[in-house]
């Protein structure tokens, strides 16, 4: 794999990574690196709205290759998220993953990482938390401006020809339909792609004559958005989240004691919180939170019985570009 990168001549819009593979015997020919970022990234307002998108759009695909796509169609499009750091792992695992032996070429993507929409989007998913609201209580409710922003990213990759979209960001999925919707090629939901690997794995029932329970950690501003409880549900999972006293006792003090950097705190907090759920007999629980990713040490036997949502969703987009490749 080769990896070039392009800057852009904007203050908060930068397309950050672009992936194209190399075989050993091929090589594909990169078009983006014979044109100056202004002719790819169309002229973008300070709020983040796209001036004439379409006519910038038909522009730029007449550049590329006479007429060509920015993207192959199995490529992956990716919409950074609250978390920069998140957001690179994921395209690490895109990579990783995608090419674990020598014949196995990593699939192409292009990555959209932009601060302004990573500070709106931290900004919801905190201002939801009792210790920071007062900082920014005002502002809580509005979420138009990341909509707008996401839906922006959305636009642009899906022209540029992705053949599938994704966002490892849990919190931007609170307004998944609104950004999706329109949208001309698949836009995975993280929800939806755990819950469908969660129900081909079959599990049984950890008590006799009960549903298959599944647990969720997440943020407040994740919980209340309900998109993973609803794809869960689809699926005929039970669905288990931490009740009022836990959320108050164990898991929100763990985001306080982790954003103060007491990470033994935060340890043991989290470890209460899991072990609160697993009691209640859950064949499993989504960690739907950047900030417990990571907390505890690989080797905890509590992770054991935890997943990563976001690598439900990588494997789904390889899953996808793959398919994608042979039909072509």
């Amino acid at each position: 794999m080769a990896a070039s990168f392009q800057s852009l001549n904007h203050p908060s819009h930068a397309l950050g990574f672009i992936s194209r593979q190399r075989s050993q015997n091929t090589v594909r020919r990169n078009p983006v690196l014979a044109l100056s970022p202004s002719s790819i990234i169309p002229k973008i307002e300070e709020s983040g709205d796209l001036l004439d998108f379409s006519k910038n759009s038909r522009s730029t695909s007449a550049l590329i290759d006479g007429g060509g796509s920015l993207l192959s169609r199995n490529s992956v499009g990716v919409i950074g998220g609250a978390s920069v750091v998140s957001t690179v792992k994921f395209a690490k695992k895109l990579v990783d993953w995608s090419s674990k032996d020598a014949e196995s070429s990593s699939i192409p993507f292009v990555l959209c990482s932009d601060p302004v929409l990573s500070k709106e989007l931290l900004f919801h998913e905190r201002s939801s938390l009792p210790f920071l609201t007062s900082k920014g209580e005002h502002r809580a409710k509005d979420h138009g401006p990341a909509v707008s922003n996401l839906r922006t990213k959305r636009i642009f990759l899906e022209n540029s020809g992705a053949g599938c979209i994704v966002t490892p960001c849990h919190v931007s999925h609170s307004w998944y339909d609104e950004v999706a919707e329109g949208c001309s090629v698949p836009f995975l939901h993280i929800g939806e792609c755990v819950a469908k690997e969660l129900k081909e794995a079959k599990m049984k029932p950890l008590e006799a004559g009960s549903p298959l329970r599944i647990g969720i950690i997440a943020s407040d501003a994740t919980l209340a958005a309900g998109f993973y409880q609803k794809k869960l549900q689809n699926e005929g999972f039970e669905v288990m989240v931490p009740d009022k006293a836990t959320m108050e006792h164990t898991v929100l003090p763990a985001m306080e004691a982790l954003i103060r950097k007491d990470i033994e705190g935060a340890q043991n907090l989290f470890r209460i919180a899991l072990q609160v759920l697993l009691v209640r007999a859950v064949n499993t629980i989504i960690l739907a939170s950047d900030d417990m990713q990571g907390l505890l040490p690989p080797d905890d036997p509590l992770l054991k019985k935890c997943v990563d949502p976001v690598d439900a969703l990588a494997r789904s987009a390889i899953k996808h570009a793959r398919s994608a490749e042979i039909a072509t």
